[in-house]
């Protein structure tokens, strides 16, 4: 089971840039394929990003596509979210996950283990 503890959250105005980082025990790490969520106070849990094992593919939600940018660092079991542009929309705890063996989409369902999220504000 891989563990995951993020970082990088904070207070932003809005237009400004953040990078988040997910940190991950485990030599199976770079076997997942991994994901960015969040979660608005009131809203559910909403995909962001995702990133395949080889970092060659990625997919993101709408409401951040060619804002956000996700990456990851195998030798370093990491992975990151790039946010620039930044809106007050963007405010929420967000959260990186593993995806399930398998499972190639994008609800909450389809990713195992969870981080303990950071929390990001955007000010306008």
């Amino acid at each position: 089971q891989v563990q995951l503890v993020e970082s990088g959250g904070g207070l932003v105005q809005a237009g400004g840039s953040l990078r988040l980082s997910c940190a991950a025990s485990g030599r199976t790490f770079s076997r997942y394929a991994m994901g960015w969520f969040r979660q608005a106070p009131g809203k559910e849990r909403e995909f962001v990003a995702r990133i395949n094992w080889s970092a060659g593919s990625t997919y993101y939600a709408d409401s951040v596509k060619g804002r956000f940018t996700i990456s990851r660092d195998n030798a370093k079991n990491a992975v990151y979210l790039q946010m620039n542009s930044l809106k007050p929309e963007d405010t929420a705890v967000y959260y990186c996950a593993t995806a399930r063996p398998g499972r190639v989409g994008v609800d909450v369902t389809d990713f195992g283990s969870w981080g303990q999220g950071t929390q990001v504000t955007v000010s306008s």
